[in-house]
């Protein structure tokens, strides 16, 4: 798996690589995290809203490349300021989006 956390400004942070994780998903995990910076909701949440006949569609040529499958998480503080975001990539979707999920939550409250 990789791992990347944005700061506010979409700003690359903080990145881990895991021995053997796959090379193509480096960029993915950091534009997963940038994604959900920039719109500020998961990644999965804006899924639906980018395919065909839908809002956005091809919304993921904007911005240099935007991935919008799970795995992009906001960090948002209880106020409701969001100050990064975390991205994953390297498993499944599901996966992704658990550990994305289980970082935010640490980052947050660490």
């Amino acid at each position: 798996m990789n791992v990347a956390v944005v700061d506010a400004g979409g700003n690359l942070k903080a990145f881990a690589r895991m021995d053997g994780a796959w090379l193509g998903s480096i960029d993915i995990s950091i534009k997963k995290a940038r994604t959900a910076r920039y719109f500020d909701m998961q990644t999965a949440d804006l899924s639906p809203t980018v395919q065909p006949g839908e809002p956005l569609y091809h919304i993921e040529f904007s911005n240099g490349g935007l991935i919008t499958f799970p795995g992009g998480i906001p960090l948002t503080l209880d106020d409701g300021t969001v100050i990064g975001a975390v991205g994953v990539s390297g498993s499944t979707v599901d996966n992704d989006q658990a550990v994305a999920e289980a970082a935010a939550e640490v980052i947050v409250i660490s």
